[in-house]
């Protein structure tokens, strides 16, 4: 899953999902649920990587963080709260997709 079209595909199996470009820059997707128009993930190239930002409960941040070194603290986001994926190979896409799919839950 590693560009760009991929991710936001895969975000887009969720129900009531729509893509969104809020802050005019084609670098930076954001993926929201149409209800209540919140962010589950935020897709941009960074360093070279693509990267995902995604919610995350408190009590697993520092968990995935520890699991793999392409987890990292949340760029420009509430480090509690939000976990950034370096799409670099070092995260299995399993685990990526389960990730997304708990951000999702998270807010819809």
């Amino acid at each position: 899953m590693f560009t760009r079209k991929e991710v936001i595909d895969y975000c887009k199996t969720f129900q009531n999902v729509y893509e969104d470009y809020p802050f005019h820059d084609d670098n930076m997707t954001v993926m929201r649920c149409k209800r209540n128009k919140k962010s589950f993930a935020f897709i941009y190239e960074r360093n070279g990587f693509m990267c995902v930002n995604i919610k995350c409960a408190p009590q697993w941040t520092e968990f995935w963080r520890n699991a793999y070194k392409g987890i990292i603290p949340g760029y420009h986001m509430n480090k509690k709260h939000w976990n950034t994926i370096i799409l670099d190979g070092s995260v299995p896409r399993i685990e990526i997709e389960r990730m997304i799919g708990e951000s999702y839950d998270l807010v819809k």
